[in-house]
């Protein structure tokens, strides 16, 4: 059994200055699966930033994983700002209706008051209780969902997408709108001593071309980015699905990592641009982390190492997005295990031959 011989904090502060570390930086982004670890229904996090506290803080310390991500589901922002949000009993929340059904009302949205609107209170009340109770031994992030995304939830997505084309002054209003909330938002975090941390799931190149991302996102976003570093923080920028089109923009932002979908391949990105810019993924969070057997985990795993480890500017082993609710804790251990076991310096016959070991389907089957 392999064992940490630093924390998160320690190996993340070692790594960005170039020094020995144990291991690589390991990151299985837990979300909602933090409810299973305490034994509570998703629902319950509502309201209750304690809950999500206590459960956040219960799996790093379960998994002792380097990056703890206050989350619970994207409309947070959106919530707050007038979008109807769906609670579920024991699931994921899910967008029911935008915060406006015509383009006449557009003048009645306002910046969300983070001290003050919707579940914003409550998520800076549980990354407040997290850094009190870890943050000297783990960094805490909150997330951040990125303006493009946000004014999809505002008005919908299938309408803002049409507008982008037939009218964007009217996106680029929801866009300012959604800013300024996300800025609101993203002040508040930082005053609580947590990291921001974006994400930006209609900027994918499935929803819309690298034209319009380049008009309707990467301002915004650079702008968020500019903030964040201005307050002496660093940050890191999830885009999900194909995000191939647009990944020398994604790291125009200045964003210090991206997160990359389990969609990419990370040795391709790694080649593109992995010289300006930390690079953390993308093992497949639902056919591997949530399906897969330990050893179906490993094999990935050690994949993903093997495409990412030589980053010119860092790597982080992580999952390609957020893990699903039911993801069983074995396979989140063998994602820790298996890093772990490869240690640092990684070398790269050892992980080639480690990798070829676990290649029979016979030892790395999947779960049926």
């Amino acid at each position: 059994m392999f064992r940490d011989q630093m924390t998160p904090i320690e190996r993340m502060s070692a790594y960005n200055r170039g020094e020995p570390v144990d291991r690589l930086p390991c990151v299985p982004i837990v979300g909602n699966t933090a409810a299973r670890v305490i034994g509570v229904k998703v629902s319950e996090f509502r309201r209750n930033g304690k809950l999500i506290a206590k459960a956040q803080v219960e799996a790093y310390r379960m998994f002792k994983y380097d990056i703890i991500r206050i989350f619970t589901d994207l409309y947070t922002l959106a919530e707050a700002m007038g979008a109807k949000i769906h609670y579920p009993p024991d699931e994921t929340a899910y967008h029911e209706a935008p915060a406006i059904n015509d383009l006449s009302e557009i003048d009645r949205l306002e910046p969300a008051d983070p001290h003050r609107d919707g579940n914003l209170p409550h998520h800076l009340e549980a990354m407040k209780t997290a850094v009190e109770e870890i943050g000297r031994e783990a960094v805490v992030t909150g997330a951040v969902t990125g303006p493009f995304t946000n004014a999809s939830l505002l008005i919908g997505t299938e309408l803002l997408v049409k507008l982008t084309i037939k009218n964007p002054p009217i996106v680029h209003k929801l866009c300012e709108i959604s800013l300024a909330t996300a800025l609101n938002y993203i002040k508040a975090i930082i005053d609580a001593g947590c990291t921001p941390s974006l994400t930006d799931a209609m900027s994918s190149c499935a929803v819309i071309g690298p034209r319009q991302f380049k008009e309707f996102s990467f301002p915004y976003l650079k702008r968020i980015i500019d903030y964040i570093h201005s307050r002496g923080q660093k940050v890191t920028l999830h885009i999900c699905g194909n995000t191939k089109p647009i990944w020398e923009l994604m790291a125009m932002t200045g964003a210090d990592c991206l997160s990359i979908d389990s969609d990419a391949d990370l040795l391709e990105c790694k080649l593109k641009i992995g010289d300006k810019v930390r690079l953390m993924g993308n093992v497949r969070p639902s056919e591997t982390m949530l399906m897969g057997s330990p050893d179906y985990v490993r094999r990935e795993v050690l994949e993903c190492m093997l495409k990412g480890f030589g980053n010119p500017k860092g790597f982080i082993v992580a999952s390609g997005c957020s893990l699903p609710t039911e993801t069983p804790f074995a396979n989140i251990h063998a994602m820790l295990d298996t890093v772990r076991s490869v240690g640092y310096p990684v070398d790269a016959e050892k992980l080639l031959v480690m990798w070829e070991n676990c290649q029979p389907m016979k030892n790395c089957q999947g779960r049926k």
